[in-house]
């Protein structure tokens, strides 16, 4: 059931923008008294509550927002000052302008603003996406990194370089000892790498290579999508993807087309664990060979 909700969810969100999809529903996970996880249509949100008011990590899309909103209400009644974008997908992004209207300060990368603010087009689906609208702009802006201090909490976004996007961000709540890992993190179905929003498989390793070294055996890691873990079981992701990574590099030293890799069927040892989503083993083995065979392009100019 689990990868059902999250195949139709992912397929919805990515591909159909802010069309909502089937199930509106919103499970309310606590991480402490002040830290909690919802799970609903679109990215996981992480919260933040307490006197200072409500900080959010992503808001799903738009249809979602009056469910998010009576799930926060269960929490606090504090209003939502910050909501913090991991990157610019349509599901971890929808909500934004209404939560803006109600007062909310949208705050995210450089590059997040940039490519909601312009016409994106995702080549693994062909599917263009229009500009959104300015009120779902980020007004906020960073380079590197940033931090909230909030809530008796202290939160620190880092930028990671070229991972699920170009503009994706690690979000480490540094009391809680929880770490949001946007979509750079797929828990249990194989992963989405945007290699048109400036992706790459070499960005995703470096991304997680760095929340290993944010957390300890203690760490919560809550995934961009996908039940919440621990540092062993993103780790055991960082292998699989790592192994993957090598295997399809190896292939194509061999002088093996991006095609011929894909008919290698690479990823088989782990399709029966991860091929339940809507990245099939077949469209993940293109998009490893083919970030691969860019990054050799650039390089070889």
């Amino acid at each position: 059931m689990l990868r059902k909700t999250l195949a139709v969810t992912l397929a919805a969100a990515v591909c159909l923008g802010n069309a909502q999809a089937a199930d509106d529903t919103i499970r309310t996970h606590a991480i402490t008294d002040s830290l909690f996880v919802l799970f609903g249509n679109g990215g996981n949100i992480a919260v933040l509550t307490g006197k200072d008011g409500t900080y959010l990590v992503d808001d799903q899309y738009a249809p979602m927002t009056p469910h998010i909103r009576k799930a926060l209400k269960a929490l606090s009644d504090a209003p939502v000052r910050f909501v913090f974008n991991t990157h610019w997908h349509t599901d971890h992004t929808g909500g934004n302008a209404n939560f803006a209207r109600t007062g909310s300060l949208l705050v995210a990368h450089d590059n997040v603003r940039t490519r909601l603010s312009s016409d994106q087009f995702i080549s693994a689906f062909q599917r263009e996406v229009p500009a959104a609208d300015s009120s779902a702009w980020p007004v906020l802006t960073f380079d590197q990194r940033i931090s909230f201090h909030l809530n008796n909490e202290t939160v620190h976004s880092l930028h990671v370089a070229r991972a699920h996007t170009d503009g994706d961000s690690l979000v480490h709540f540094e009391k809680a000892n929880a770490l949001h890992m946007g979509d750079t993190f797929f828990n249990g179905i194989y992963p989405f790498i945007d290699l048109s929003s400036g992706g790459s498989i070499d960005g995703v390793l470096a991304a997680l290579q760095t929340a290993l070294t944010l957390s300890d055996a203690r760490t919560v890691i809550i995934p961009g999508h996908g039940p919440i873990t621990d540092r062993a079981g993103l780790k055991r992701y960082q292998q699989m993807l790592q192994s993957l990574r090598d295997q399809v590099a190896a292939q194509l030293d061999q002088g093996q087309s991006i095609e011929q890799v894909v008919a290698s069927r690479p990823t088989r040892a782990y399709d029966d664990e991860l091929s339940g989503g809507f990245i099939t083993p077949q469209a993940f083995a293109r998009t490893l060979a083919e970030s691969l065979s860019h990054s050799r392009a650039d390089q070889s100019e």
